[in-house]
């Protein structure tokens, strides 16, 4: 069956995959599959295509993601070299060259977890700070690329923002999450030399407010967590990703990759094809907490 989608789906489709901490021996095996089906291209390459009629992409075209900005990221440099990606990170611009940490890395149970991303951003802070956690405090030891990891990385990486402190924007105030959208771009080009011009919403999140933001703050293009495939008419800014899960065997990747693991979920909850072909859905059909259970 993946077989059959790559062929007739993908083909003149682009699919994005998002990653967030795999090890080296993962990403090594994942690329290596991933080649021999499908032809790597950068985002900038697919932004590019969107918008100019003589340029064209390779059958089956595939862009890698990573969100966060895991420190460990750094370890992936060589991998990427060695298959020829030029992959897309995206970056929490509070956290990245600090000793600062990711607020779901805090010690908790995950129905916790998975709870805070439901309550409003005051009442997540709220529970957090009881937890012993603050967002802008440094610790001992980092979570999040150094500056000179994130320079080293750039001939084979694609820095963007994925905001300041990885709140999930829907459930802030319209102030913080403005903020949030705009401060990052700031930070990450004055900070760290970087042309920033694609947003990855945490966790997936958006909502009309959220696109309006990213269109203000001079972002080209967003990118969310909804799955399927992408053409020149997905909205810039509700591109569509495919997570890949750090540790997926081979064949969970192949099945993920071709979309089918998500076809067949859309379809268990009601949903239809239509999403996974691309076609561009009405804004109140936005990824937000309001409209859909968040993952």
């Amino acid at each position: 069956m993946p077989y059959f989608v790559r062929e007739l789906a993908q083909r003149q489709r682009v699919t994005i995959l998002v990653y967030h901490k795999p090890s080296p021996e993962t990403a090594d095996c994942h690329f290596e599959a991933l080649r021999r089906r499908y032809n790597f291209v950068s985002l900038a390459d697919y932004l590019a295509y969107r918008t100019n009629a003589h340029k064209h992409l390779p059958p089956k075209p595939l862009i890698v993601t990573f969100d966060d900005g895991h420190q460990g990221n750094y370890a992936l440099k060589q991998i990427l070299e060695k298959h020829g990606i030029r992959a897309t990170s995206f970056l929490c611009s509070g956290l990245v060259g600090t000793n600062r940490h990711f607020w779901f890395e805090t010690e908790m149970s995950n129905s916790v977890r998975q709870g805070l991303k439901r309550v409003t951003d005051e009442e997540r802070i709220k529970v957090l700070s009881r937890l012993g956690f603050d967002e802008s405090a440094e610790q001992r030891t980092r979570q999040a690329l150094s500056a000179s990891e994130i320079e080293d990385m750039k001939p084979v990486v694609d820095f963007q923002s994925h905001t300041v402190y990885h709140p999930l924007l829907p459930q802030c105030s319209e102030p913080r999450a403005f903020d949030e959208i705009s401060r990052s771009k700031m930070q990450l080009e004055d900070e760290f030399g970087l042309s920033i011009n694609a947003l990855a919403y945490p966790n997936g999140d958006y909502s009309a407010r959220e696109i309006a933001a990213a269109e203000k703050c001079g972002y080209q293009c967003a990118l969310t967590l909804d799955w399927g495939f992408n053409s020149k008419e997905t909205p810039a800014f509700q591109l569509r990703r495919i997570c890949i899960n750090d540790d997926a065997g081979l064949n969970e990747l192949i099945v993920k990759a071709s979309g089918v693991w998500g076809f067949l979920k859309n379809l268990i909850r009601g949903g239809s094809a239509r999403r996974w072909l691309s076609i561009p859905r009405a804004e109140s059909d936005c990824r937000s907490p309001q409209c859909r259970g968040v993952s």
